[in-house]
This record gives structure tokens, sequence and C-alpha cells, in this order.
């Protein structure tokens, strides 16, 4: 029972705390800290199977007791709402981790591209990790990796010396120094900036441009030997310098979000806000406690191909435990899909825009559990909300990517809508035994003008397209340029028409909805009443026949009275 206690209490503890963070296993032994506390530690591995261990195997296997939160992130994982810091922060320390090999060893992950030329062997230059970076997962076939403009790229170089035997076939030679010459990075084949020779290059860049891009880590690794010439026993030698380029690439796509405003006031007061943007985005917050929040949601994950480093040397290979795990976050179309907060006093989402896309489930991987749409989902590249107040001035657009909120446009004059009420009337015109026929009538409630609607296909040249409709009795009716429409539907009794209004960012002036109500029965009219006492006097006619030839029969019959 206290155990129980103790879950639940963490639980509360980490919904309330750190706001949905993403937790899994714990990290591995020697990988603790990295400018992180414990439990910011323990949100980090989402990828990691949820093995569930009790707090007896986790210390008997690492030696250790682990945190609260560590112990809920070993079972289960939870989603940020937010792009979190934390990733970023543990990548740049953990960086500091890697060891590099020496002039017999080089090492490195398992998919780096290596090189060899007659001196040098397994050269490469890997790049490590590209922060503040999101890799979004939109659909099964892309999950581009949006980066900030300015960020920071980490990389390693390494490389080792060949074994060097002189044969009659081949010159004797004999290393006299070997370094990294430089390392630069490019985008596009154009160089960024270039950094003297380091295992642990690291830059700080600016891109330029906009949209996909490709990051290029490039090093030149360069070797100065001597070697025999001529006649070997005379002793001549000369100097050698030889060089060998490697270089790994990675596309990104530049985030630098623009979103468009626009606007209408309600004719009770309330505020209504659209939000348009380009990319991928988290939300926008409007002043005060007011926040919307689109579809994506993020959990945090370790590029798993650092798991494990080779070493080589002249020896062979060997598999080794790493020691630097860089940490991405990562965005995903959530199952709770657009939100509003606060909940019950928030602003009322009125319509979400975007493109349908297939759910990414696939291209997540395995034991990463976060509440992923299993199908399609509308990507919510709009959200219109109404607000009971106006905080337009305090509008803050969020992106996906941390730190990176999107440029807000300012709103030109016509993205304010003019925002009016409807005054719809419904009566009945005509109706029989089986059916009634209504009049609808839709006028704008302050001038009186027709309010009519037409689709696209019946536009003509003209006149302007106005969506929406009237819903009554189950069918949708438009109304023509005089705002008038007839519709007979089945049966009498209480019939209601509402206008269900096309929305306001698509017209001006636009208009809000409204309902109207008619009660009707053929009883409760003038002509229903005369044809109800036809009806009935028809039903009494045979009994007034037969009683009008009774009475004649009988006074037929009749007897005259005779007087004795």
């Amino acid at each position: 029972m206290r155990s129980r206690l103790r879950v639940v209490l963490a639980l509360c503890l980490v919904v309330s705390f750190y706001a949905g963070l993403v937790v899994a296993t714990p990290p591995q032994p020697g990988t603790e800290g990295n400018g992180l506390t414990e439990n910011e530690t323990a949100t980090l591995w989402s990828r990691d199977p949820d093995a569930c261990t009790s707090n007896t195997e986790y210390y008997e296997q690492f030696d250790e007791n682990r945190s609260l939160l560590g112990e809920i992130g070993d079972c289960t994982d939870l989603a940020f709402k937010r792009p979190p810091e934390t990733a970023a922060t543990w990548t740049t320390n953990d960086f500091e981790d890697y060891s590099p090999g020496n002039a017999s060893t080089s090492v490195y992950p398992s998919h780096a591209n290596l090189e060899d030329s007659t001196i040098v062997r397994d050269a490469h230059a890997t790049i490590f990790a590209v922060q503040p970076s999101t890799r979004t997962h939109i659909e099964p076939s892309e999950s581009p990796l949006y980066v900030a403009r300015e960020g920071r790229l980490s990389g390693v170089v390494d490389y080792r010396i060949a074994t060097l035997e002189a044969s009659n076939q081949s010159p004797r030679r004999s290393v006299v120094s070997h370094e990294i010459e430089s390392v630069r990075l490019l985008q596009d084949g154009d160089v960024l900036d270039t950094v003297d020779g380091t295992h642990k290059p690291a830059f700080d860049y600016e891109l330029h441009g906009s949209g996909q891009t490709t990051l290029t880590l490039e090093a030149e690794i360069t070797v100065e030997f001597e070697r025999s010439t001529g006649n070997q026993s005379a002793g001549a030698t000369e100097q050698v310098t030889r060089s060998v380029v490697v270089s790994d690439s990675i596309d990104v796509t530049v985030y630098d979000p623009e979103a468009s405003l626009y606007t209408a006031t309600y004719p009770d007061g309330d505020a209504g806000t659209a939000v348009f943007i380009d990319q991928p985005w988290q939300g926008y917050s409007l002043g005060s406690e007011d926040r919307v929040r689109g579809v994506w949601r993020f959990y945090t994950a370790r590029d798993t191909r650092w798991d494990s480093l080779v070493r080589s040397s002249a020896n062979g290979e060997v598999s080794v435990q790493s020691d630097s795990l860089p940490v991405y976050v990562h965005a995903y179309p959530s199952v709770l899909g657009p939100r509003a907060y606060p909940v019950q006093t928030g602003p009322e989402i009125l319509r979400v825009w975007g493109y349908d896309r297939d759910s990414p489930t696939q291209t997540i991987g395995e034991n990463v559990h976060v509440g992923v749409v299993n199908e399609f989902f509308t990507q919510s590249s709009g959200i219109a909300v109404r607000t009971d107040e106006t905080h337009r001035e305090d509008l803050t657009v969020r992106g996906i990517v941390r730190g990176v909120n999107a440029t807000v446009e300012t709103p030109p004059e016509e993205s304010e809508r003019d925002l009016r009420e409807s005054n719809l009337t419904l009566e009945v015109v005509d109706s029989d035994a089986s059916q009634t026929t209504l009049r609808v009538e839709l006028r704008d409630d302050e001038t009186g003008e027709p309010i009519g609607l037409r689709r696209d296909s019946n536009s003509l040249p003209d006149t302007e397209t106005r969506y929406g409709y009237v819903s009554v009795a189950g069918e949708r009716v438009q109304t023509n340029d005089s705002g008038v429409a007839l519709v007979t539907v089945d049966g009498h009794g209480m019939f209601t028409a509402t206008y269900h209004a096309g929305s306001w960012l698509s017209h001006d002036p636009a208009y809000t909805g409204d309902e109207a109500t008619v009660r009707h029965h053929p009883l409760w009219s003038i002509s229903g009443v005369f044809s109800l006492l036809l009806e009935t006097l028809w039903w009494f006619v045979p009994f007034l026949v037969a009683l009008v030839a009774g009475l004649k029969l009988g006074s037929f019959l009749q007897f005259e009275k005779f007087d004795i």
C-alpha cells in the first residue's frame, strides 16, 4: 500500500512540476549528471524499453539507488507540452565525455563514413549533434529535422596510422608527424566556419536561406613521413606529406516560421483570433493565462547509433559501450489533438485548418509510448479561437524548436473582420396532411440587408460567394439573393432552423449564427378547423341518413286511432 502511495505521489509530482516530461529507463552508469539534476536526467530516455525493474533489482544492477522520478520513468513514458531544454543540456555536456583514440587506435560509431589511405586507416568525421533541433514525425515518409537558424553543431574526428613494415617491394617509411589539420562546417557546400584541428570540433553557426539545407562536417588529416629513395642501403630519404579529407553530412530544415494573424470582434465584445503558420508549431498564448496548443507534443530520446563505439587497431576491432549519448527532441501528433487552456474558462477553439496526414507511428520506432495518433490527423496549420477578452498585443506564437518563436506579421487593415449579428426567421407558408412548407429568411440584424448563401459551383460572376447554410429538420438549405429559402418537410409539429455561418475569416462582413423556431399543426389554423369539422360531418353522414330514414319509416307505419 505504501509503495502504491509513493507511485501516485510521484505521478502527481511529474504532472505538476514537469508539465508532462518524457521519461524512460535511467541513464547508463558513467553518464549521470551532465548539467541536469537526477530527476531531469531520468526524463531523457523514451526510446529505452520500459523494464519497470524494482528498486532492489536496480540497485543490484547499478550499485546505486534511483530517484522517485527515475522509478516512474523506468515503467512509462510521458510527453512534453513544449520542447524541453534538457536534451540540449545533456548533449552539450555529454559530448565532452567522448574519448578519441591515439596514433594506433581509431574510435568511431558504427555508422561513421570511414576512409583509408596508404598510411591512414579508419579515418572519419562524424556529426554528433545539432542543437537546438526537433525531429518532427509528420508522415511515414516525412520526418524532417528542424533546426534553429542559430545553433551549435558538434562532431568527432579520429583516425589511426597504419603499421609500417619495409620490404623489398616497398620503401622503408617512418612517420614524422600526424595531425588533424583543420575542420570545417559547410552549408550546401559553402564554408560557414573553420577551426584548427581537434578531435572534438564544435561550431556556433548562423544558417542562411530557408527550407531544407545540408550541413557538412569536413576534416583534413595530414601525415608527414620519411621514406627511403633509390638504394635503400645508401640511406637516402625524402619527406612526404599526405592528406585525407573525411566528412559527414546531415539534411536539416531551417526553422524560421512566420505567422499570419486575423482578428474579429463579436457583437457581444468577445474576441476572435486566428493564427496561420507555414511550419509545424507548438501553439500560441494570448496574454493572461489563455493558451492554445496544436496537435504536436514532444518527447526526448537518444540517438541509438551512439550506444556503442568501435575501437579499431592493427589487431582488430572491439565494440565498447559509449560514454557519450546525444539526445534529441522529437515532435509527434498526439491523440489529444489541439487543446485550449484553461480547460473550462479558456479560449473556445472554433476551427482547425491543415493538411490531412497519415499516422507516422512507423518512423518513431520501438519502445516509445506517448499517445501517437493511429490514423490520419489534421496538421493544425491554423487555429481560430474565441475568447471573452482581447490580449492580441501580448500574442506569442511558439515554435516546435526550443527557443524559436514565430514572427507575427503586422496585420493589414483587411485582417480585422467586421463581424455582425444575423437575424433568422422561420414561418409556415403551406401544409397538408403529411407535409409542411416552411419559409426561411436570413437578414443582417443591423441593416436589414438580405444574406444570400452560395456555393462556389453556383456562384454568379458578379456575386460574392458566402459560405454557410441553414439546417431545418435535418435538411440543409441555402438562401437566395433575397435571403429567402423554401423547404418542404415531412410531418407537423415544432420546427427549428439554425444558421451555420461560414468562418469569419472568409467573409467581410461576417455574421454570427442564429436560430428560429415555429410550431405548426393543421388544427391550429382556420382552414384546419374547417377541414376537421367537414371531415367529422362526413363521418356522421351515415348515422344521419340512418336516423332520417328511421324517422320516415316510423311515420309511414303509424296507424290512425279509432274511437270504439
